[in-house]
């Protein structure tokens, strides 16, 4: 990706939906490489313009790439000590906002194009979703698809699990149980999975974690699948019931995950402000 600064790769991060961290550098005190307010634009596999460089700025990198991976963080505050615990000399100090902004979509595996699978589709359409539907029988797919779907008719669909990133959602209801114990496997190996749905009644789902348990999968492991699907507050047993109560369960999901992410907290922005010098908010705009 060639970008002039931390403000092009924003765009184009935006664009193509890949999580990034915005780097700010809050406060300095005494001599530091960089002003504040100075940014950089932090991926798993790049970063976008510098806010000094040396070992402050790959210690921040490094941190960085943890906020990344971490589901729970979305904002933090870093203090670094520019002196020989960093191997810089300048001998000032710096406070580092980390704000991480993921993709705005919630991508999601849906295995199966029968009548559930069809009503599912139409819901998950109008969300902010981007579906995956997989199917070995091509004659199952309906004639309009969505913008924001991507049909995928392959023989073996468990071979599909690999194509989607990290903390993706998987629902599995296709046409033969077997299949659905290979998928289900598939995506338990994979291990990188936010949701993981099975169709099916209470003995189907027995009879799976025998299975699970029997190819050494733990009981924590197995524990992570939804069996039965959906709310059990939305009860019915017409496909679009069936639906709308998926649907629900996986809203319910992806809305609970945002609100746990960690940001950062008011303690924190007053020491900030004390270190900067400033007793408070209503001193600072006052001035």
């Amino acid at each position: 990706m060639m970008v002039a600064s931390w403000i092009d790769a924003i765009s184009q991060l935006n664009r193509v939906d890949k999580d990034f961290v915005l780097v700010t550098l809050l406060a300095t005190k005494g001599s530091t490489p960089r002003n504040a307010g100075t940014k950089m634009v932090i991926t798993q596999d790049d970063f976008f313009d510098s806010i000094g460089g040396g070992n402050l700025e790959y210690q921040v990198i490094a941190l960085a790439r943890k906020i990344l991976a971490d589901s729970t963080v979305h904002q933090h505050i870093g203090y670094f000590p520019l002196g020989p615990s960093l191997g810089q000399c300048c001998g000032g100090s710096t406070a580092v906002l980390f704000e991480k902004f993921t993709g705005s979509y919630v991508y999601v595996m849906l295995f199966g194009a029968g009548h559930v699978g069809k009503a599912l589709v139409s819901i998950l359409s109008e969300l902010p979703c981007k579906v995956h539907w997989v199917d070995s029988r091509e004659n199952e797919f309906p004639v309009y698809i969505p913008s924001n779907v991507t049909l995928i008719n392959i023989d073996q669909p468990e071979a599909a699990v690999s194509e989607m990133p990290v903390n993706s959602y998987y629902l599995i209801m296709t046409h033969n149980h077997q299949l659905d114990f290979l998928i289900c496997e598939a995506v338990l190996k994979k291990s990188d999975f936010s949701y993981l749905g099975l169709i099916g009644s209470k003995n189907k789902w027995r009879r799976f974690q025998q299975r699970l348990k029997y190819k050494n999968f733990s009981e924590e492991v197995i524990s992570r699948i939804q069996c039965p699907i959906g709310l059990c507050e939305v009860p019915g047993k017409r496909p679009m019931e069936v639906a709308v109560s998926i649907a629900g369960e996986i809203i319910n999901h992806y809305q609970k995950k945002q609100l746990e992410q960690k940001s950062v907290s008011w303690q924190e922005l007053k020491h900030l402000y004390r270190e900067s010098g400033q007793n408070s908010l209503s001193e600072t705009n006052s001035n």
